[in-house]
């Protein structure tokens, strides 16, 4: 093999980490990799809440259509828009090493949630942070915010919002900690499943790809991820449900906090479990089945109709 073809969306962060991953085979194999931009349907809408649009892969659909027609070798995906059914063919079963998991809060006059006086514009689109945010700060005034990284942090410096929440991986991977004020920690905040974690997508028959891109998993990524990703398809959770789950890993255990909430937050379940990391998809189910058990299948239910 002497060429390699990677799919990627066109934003700067998603173009940041195919290049990172680019020259990490360069110099590890003399092969020359090349990108290929593709528009997903979540690039093209950019004044709707993900919530409201909808549906699942809103990210990836069009690059996994590339990757089937065999257009590209490999996709670079941050893991938290990968839906946890793929199509037929296709398997994401590469995994660097994670970037920090944790949101951030950025602001020009505060520098902590904490100081954030009454009535204080906060701004985010995730549902998972609203209610998080909701729960532990109900005297700030939640808005939308959707764009690009770059968007987002102007909107701040020109007043629109006293704060903005976003996740430190991708302010890190762009060199934007500027205005990071606070990392907000699971102690707070209860990340995104996978967020910080970026997963290579390939042709399940493609072996010689996969010959060139195995070097790059990390066995401790490859746990967590597992945990988490198992966890979010038993909650059969897309971007219409507030949930988080975040799994750590000390010396051989693995420790996972997860949560599911309906909309409006009035409804907040909360669990976390251990186990050694060789069991981390049945810790990842096990976790969502202690939630569901205790109220989490009435929320799912009423959320989805």
């Amino acid at each position: 093999m002497n060429k390699l073809v990677i799919g990627t969306r066109g934003s700067k962060l998603a173009l940041w980490q195919a290049n990172h991953i680019k020259s990490l085979i360069e110099s590890t194999h003399h092969i020359d990799v090349e990108l290929k931009i593709i528009k997903t349907t979540g690039d093209k809408i950019l004044d709707t809440p993900l919530a409201k649009i909808g549906g699942k892969g809103l990210f990836v659909k069009e690059i996994e259509e590339e990757l089937l027609n065999k257009n590209v070798d490999i996709a670079v995906h941050s893991m938290k828009d990968v839906p946890v059914e793929l199509p037929d063919g296709l398997e994401v079963g590469v995994f660097p090493v994670r970037e920090e998991p944790y949101d951030a809060f950025l602001s020009v006059k505060y520098n902590s949630l904490d100081e954030l006086p009454d009535g204080a514009v906060i701004g985010t689109s995730s549902l998972r942070r609203k209610i998080q945010l909701m729960r532990k700060y109900p005297h700030l005034v939640i808005k939308d915010l959707r764009g690009n990284v770059d968007t987002r942090i102007r909107k701040l410096t020109e007043g629109q919002y006293d704060a903005i929440i976003l996740a430190k991986a991708g302010l890190k991977r762009l060199g934007l900690l500027e205005h990071v004020k606070q990392t907000i920690d699971d102690t707070l905040m209860i990340p995104a499943v996978c967020q910080g974690t970026l997963g290579i997508e390939y042709r399940e028959d493609d072996q010689d790809v996969q010959k060139v891109i195995g070097f790059l998993n990390h066995e401790e990524t490859v746990f967590r991820t597992k945990a988490e990703r198992a966890f979010l398809k038993r909650l059969e959770g897309g971007c219409q449900v507030p949930l988080g789950c975040i799994a750590n890993l000390v010396g051989d255990r693995l420790i996972l906090k997860g949560f599911l909430a309906n909309l409006d937050g009035s409804k907040y379940i909360y669990e976390e479990i251990e186990g050694d990391k060789t069991d981390a998809v049945k810790l990842g189910l096990k976790l969502a089945k202690n939630i569901l058990g205790q109220g989490g299948k009435e929320i799912i239910k009423e959320i989805y109709e």
